[in-house]
């Protein structure tokens, strides 16, 4: 008998022990296995349920992000940012369950492992710097010994890593020289500085700058990210470097201004910020005007100005608007109306209506789906009208048009518009005046429908000026970052505060529209404006701007 074996004994009882014993085990093995299939099981469930939140969650975002634009514009811009915060949690909460799943599959002998399907990972970019670290290779074959090992090829695993922050101080040595025959003192002039006398370099007023308007972080919180990081700086201290700085940048905020204003058509837009004030706050106003001319093939760069306003009255556009003339796209703001006026001077000041305005107003009573969620909710819901439904399909044909004739010429948007949305827009004109006959005055579906056609001229001025948009939506878009900071920051310190604000959303969201890092930029301008000619400053604009590097050694 092999020796590896065990002999069976000669005892029956033992014989019989012995088969207990191993009866014994068997049922400890098959214990032990059903529960890793029962952990399996249960961390397949958890998996299972986790997935179908992440689904039901993209979904509801996605729906929120076609409804953001509506009266209650900012509460589903809060609802939609908590449930991405929401998402983030569930997708790690599904890579942790999908762990716990492997490790569980380990354990189990009959049942496969779940695999959560996981989005496929896009290489690193080329331009990042790769560290090569080489595993040592074994000097003998593990097998046998052997030490002639011939390399036949590598795998390779790519690992993102970060870097600290580093800090560091630059000392700029101007030495002085005694002349030993005349014996007058020479010394190089001081380098030029964005703040006079200023501490902070331009690298660091640009991230102090992008953090606080382009990220939303307010000073306070930098002040304890830097005290972390072992830099104790006061928040009195950063804000001074940001007064400074933004004084420094107001004149490439005037020539962004002049630029938007040389446009023959500008979007126009406004929303809400609070405003420190004796014991409350005020409900103050940031208008933005948007020139983007991409839509019909313009060659000039986008750019965005805003302004800021205590209040909302009328004047503020009209001061803003005052040496202009040209198409205004924007929504029925009453505060507009003057500038339409066919005897304005220095030019008349078309107005160009926002469908997707119109549209919303019929969505919002055709809404099946927004009212069942008000109805879960225990909220009151109105009524859903077919009319209004069927008014939401009119209106979809025409952006169905806009969308196959998107960044060509105005005389080819202006040719497939007469040919294909002009027989659309008759037969809504007429159609919206039929159901009109039938309702009440105070109806809402009368409301909605009045809406357009009191301002029939406006909705109709597409239909002969290629250059004109369907929507607004470019000045809402522009005006996005301000919402994204009142989560933050959640109001203005001062109406010096606001204006601040409206300079440097201007620089930072016009770099966006021009694809730029308004950090990269804030960077390089901060280092060059105080030595820059004043007569070619249109060169560091950011649809002119040609990066240099950062010199931070003397």
């Amino acid at each position: 008998m092999d020796a590896a074996v065990s002999p069976l004994p000669d005892d029956i009882e033992a014989l019989k022990a012995l088969v207990r014993l191993s009866a014994q085990r068997a049922d400890e093995a098959e214990q032990r296995a059903t529960s890793a299939e029962a952990e399996l099981a249960n961390a397949r469930a958890r998996e299972s349920a986790t997935e179908a939140l992440i689904s039901h969650y993209k979904l509801q975002i996605a729906k929120l992000r076609r409804e953001q634009y509506g009266p209650s514009a900012e509460r589903t811009r809060r609802l939609l940012a908590q449930m991405e915060f929401e998402l983030e949690d569930l997708e790690a909460d599904a890579a942790e369950d999908n762990l716990a799943a492997e490790t569980a599959a380990t354990k189990a002998t009959n049942v496969t492992a779940f695999e959560r399907k996981r989005p496929v990972k896009k290489p690193f970019p080329d331009h990042l710097p790769r560290d090569r670290v080489v595993v040592p290779a074994p000097c003998s074959c593990p097998a046998c010994g052997g030490m002639r090992l011939s390399k036949l090829g590598e795998d390779v695993t790519e690992t993102l890593e970060v870097i600290p922050r580093a800090w560091k101080v630059i000392q700029t040595v101007r030495e002085k020289f005694s002349c030993r025959d005349c014996e007058k003192i020479t010394q190089p002039p001081a380098p030029f500085h964005v703040v006079p006398r200023g501490w902070a370099g331009p690298s660091f007023l640009a991230m102090l700058l992008f953090e606080k308007y382009g990220q939303h972080q307010p000073l306070n919180r930098q002040a304890e990210r830097f005290a972390r990081e072992g830099v104790p700086l006061s928040v009195s201290t950063l804000a001074d470097q940001v007064g400074a700085a933004s004084f420094a940048l107001m004149p490439i905020f005037r020539l962004i201004e002049a630029h938007v204003f040389a446009a023959e058509r500008v979007h126009g837009d406004d929303t809400t910020v609070p405003v420190m004030a004796k014991g409350k706050t005020d409900t103050g106003r940031l208008w933005d005007y948007v020139r983007d001319d991409r839509p019909f093939g313009g060659a000039d760069p986008p750019a965005v100005v805003f302004y800021y306003s205590r209040d909302r009255r009328g004047e503020h556009p009209q001061a803003h608007l005052a040496s202009w003339s040209g198409i205004l796209q924007a929504d029925a703001y009453a505060g507009y109306f003057e500038l339409y006026a066919p005897n304005r001077q220095p030019g008349l000041i078309l107005e160009a209506g926002c469908f997707a305005h119109a549209r919303r107003k019929f969505f919002e009573l055709a809404d099946v789906e927004g009212a069942a969620r008000k109805k879960s909710r225990g909220e009151r819901t109105g009524p859903i009208y077919p009319i209004a439904l069927k008014a939401v399909q009119k209106l979809d044909a025409l952006f169905d048009v806009e969308r196959g004739i998107n960044g060509k010429t105005p005389a080819e948007r202006l040719a497939a518009r007469q040919e294909l949305s002009a027989p659309l827009i008759a037969e809504l004109h007429d159609w919206l005046n039929a159901q009109l006959a039938k309702l009440s005055r105070n109806h809402d579906l009368a409301k909605a429908i009045n809406y357009m056609l009191r301002r029939w001229d406006s909705f109709t001025r597409f239909l002969v000026d290629g250059r004109v948009c369907l929507t607004n939506n470019a000045a809402e878009r522009a005006l996005r970052c301000v919402p994204l900071g009142r989560k933050a920051w959640l109001f203005c310190g001062s109406d010096r505060g606001g204006q601040r604000a409206a300079i440097m959303f201007s620089l930072i969201q016009s770099c966006r529209l021009n694809d730029l890092d308004p950090q990269a930029w804030l960077a390089d301008v901060l280092a060059r404006i105080a030595g820059h000619p004043a007569n070619r400053l249109g060169d560091l604009l950011p649809w002119n701007w040609k990066p240099t590097a950062l010199k931070l050694e003397p």
